[in-house]
This record gives C-alpha cells, sequence and structure tokens, in this order.
C-alpha cells in the first residue's frame, strides 16, 4: 500500500560516542525526523512510502533528501526552496545521566513553508495511509493549518491516519498543544502516546510514577479509555517506557480497540541509541496492522522498536524477518550464521 508520511528532517549533530557537548572537539552529522524515521522503518520492511517535507535546493538540502532516497524512501514530493535545513544536537546518555538534544530549528524551509507549496489532492492520490506526529503542527502556525488540510484531504479520500501525539516542550506549551492537538484529533483513526504525552498534551493522567519508572499496562488502560472516548479514534496505542537508567529500558506497548486490550510482551533494553524508537514503533504499527491481526500488530511493532534501541542513528535498519524472530521469542542476540 501506499503511505505518506509528513514532516520536517532535520540534520543531527552528535559528539562521538557518550562524549559531552562540552568535551566535543568534533560532531558526526546524521539526518533524522519523526517523520522521516518512519518512512525509512516502512521502507526495509518492504513498503511504498513517501515522505513529504521543504527542503533547501542547496547541497545540505540535498545531502538530506539522499539520506532518505538510498534506502528506498520516494522523495518526489519533497519541496525544494527556504534558507535552511532544522538542525538538533544530540549528547547521549549514560547510565543516570539522561540525554540532551537541543534544537536549532526556527526559520527552517518546512517551518515557513506556504499552503500552496503541497498540493495534497496529487500527492495522496492512491495513497492508503498518512501518518504524522505532533512536533509537524507545532513547528508553525503556518504549518498547524498544512497539516490539518492535509487530514481533511485524507479523510475525504477514506485514507487511513495516524498520529503520533509527541509532545515537545521545547517546541510549544502544553496549552498551544491542547488547543492545536484538539482540532487536529477528530480526523485520526490510530493514535499513538503515552503517559506523559497523553498529560502534558490533553491533562488525561495515568495512574503510573514514571520518574521512579514504574510504567505499566494495566495503569494506562484508563488513559487509552479516555483518548477514545474524547477523540473517536478506532485505535488507541500506548507504548510502555519503563526506564531503570538512560542506558536500560524496560519496553513494552498495548493496543486497544475500544472493546480489548492487546499487551505485547516486555523487552528489557540495553540501548545504544534510543532516538527514533518511537518513530520505529509507529513504523511497526502501520506495518503490523496491514499484515497482522491486532496482537500481531502490536507484538511486532513493540519487537521493532526494541531492535531500533541497538542501532546507532535515527533510522531503524531492520527486516521484517528479523522483527518476527524477535517478536516469536528469539531475544538471544546469538551470532546468525
Amino acid at each position: 500500500m501506499k503511505i505518506v508520511t509528513f514532516g520536517e528532517l532535520m540534520l543531527r549533530l552528535a559528539p562521538e560516542g557518550y562524549l559531552r557537548f562540552v568535551q566535543a572537539d568534533t560532531f558526526g552529522a546524521t539526518f533524522g525526523g519523526g517523520e522521516a524515521n518512519v518512512a525509512i522503518s516502512l521502507a526495509g520492511f518492504g513498503e511504498e512510502v513517501c515522505f513529504v517535507t521543504k527542503l533547501p535546493a542547496h547541497e545540505i538540502g540535498q545531502a538530506a533528501v539522499n539520506s532518505l532516497r538510498k534506502y528506498g524512501v520516494d522523495t518526489s514530493f519533497i519541496v525544494r526552496g527556504g534558507k535552511r535545513v532544522g538542525i538538533y544536537f544530540l549528547e547521549k546518555g549514560a547510565s543516570q545521566r539522561a540525554s540532551k538534544v537541543i534544537y536549532d530549528r526556527t526559520g527552517s524551509s518546512i517551518a515557513e513553508a506556504s499552503a500552496k507549496d503541497f498540493e495534497w489532492e496529487y500527492i495522496l492520490e492512491d495513497a492508503k495511509w498518512f501518518h504524522f506526529t505532533g512536533i509537524t503542527p507545532a513547528l508553525s502556525d503556518n504549518l498547524a493549518a498544512i497539516t490539518k488540510a492535509a487530514l481533511m484531504k485524507a479523510k475525504e479520500k477514506g485514507i487511513t491516519v495516524s498520529c503520533d501525539l509527541n509532545y515537545r516542550k521545547a517546541l510549544w506549551t502544553t496549552e498551544k498543544a491542547n488547543a492545536v492537538m484538539s482540532e487536529l484529533m477528530p480526523y485520526v483513526d490510530v493514535l499513538i502516546a503515552n503517559e506523559e504525552d497523553s498529560e502534558k498534551v490533553f491533562g488525561i493522567k495515568s495512574d503510573c510514577d514514571v520518574i521512579a519508572g514504574n510504567v505499566s499496562a494495566e495503569g494506562n488502560r484508563p488513559v487509552a479509555r479516555k483518548l477514545m472516548e474524547r477523540f473517536g479514534c478506532k485505535l488507541v496505542a500506548i507504548t510502555l517506557r519503563g526506564s531503570v537508567s538512560a542506558s536500560d529500558n524496560r519496553w513494552a506497548a498495548m493496543l486497544y480497540d475500544g472493546k480489548e486490550f492487546y499487551d505485547s510482551k516486555e523487552y528489557m533494553i540495553h540501548i545504544v541509541d534510543r532516538v527514533g524508537g518511537g518513530d520505529s514503533f509507529a513504523a511497526g504499527l502501520i506495518y503490523g496492522l496491514a499484515n497482522y491481526d491486532k496482537q500481531g500488530a502490536i507484538e511486532f511493532a513493540a519487537a521493532a522498536s526494541c531492535l531500533k534501541h541497538t542501532i546507532e542513528g535515527d533510522f531503524n535498519f531492520v527486516s521484517v524477518d528479523e522483527v518476527l524472530r524477535l517478536a516469536e521469542g528469539d531475544g538471544s542476540g546469538r551470532v546468525a550464521r
């Protein structure tokens, strides 16, 4: 099926290994961004997927485009123009020291895009699925309006819409997030959230203690119910991250269809790179819902995201077979010969 994702692709600058910003003399340069990460994962699963954004026409913009194209993502709907690629700096945490992200994305090409840049009737032709995150409408009022226009067209065409709530306090206030996302939610069929995002954006609290790492499916069932009741989504997925430390997390997820809850198995992850973990879950869920039953879909999504935490960079370079092997119980890490 044709899947369309829409958002910002950024330049990622990170010190080597676990060096702190103030220690670093050099920064490694790669690319990443929520919806782009989803597109890369889906392309790796063999899906037809295109990523929509706006990037400058200069060489850094082209390098960003190339970072998607070489992995099989359709970049033909990327608009060229504007002056800059958004940047984020990443300092990877370890043990009890948390990772840190600093944004430098104000005035990026996509943040300053206009409605005329995107012909949604044409872009969404033959599409079956549209995916965005709460990061995209947070970038500017213009982009919030553009996102809504895309969702309205998707709804008109009967396209399934998924949204990863993804609240970012560096981009907007909880009040602004609530106002904007509440307008967009009526168009969303599949909502992906966690206990923190649902509370910050919609004031819906779970019974879990995130700081203490006590995150459970049972404690988040009321969150899923309230999200579905308020917005009328067809499915609500909740990711469950129990943070032992920056280096070790418990990871699981659940899916709610209004009648039943479907819980994945739980994984203990020793983290190589956590950025993009939620995006890999979203991609796994999209693929899973298209190919398996609901229990199979949530198992596939949780396993895909578990594997992403072992891979450097934003993108999840895993195959369907690797995900299925883990979902079916082979987490030994033994050498495959």
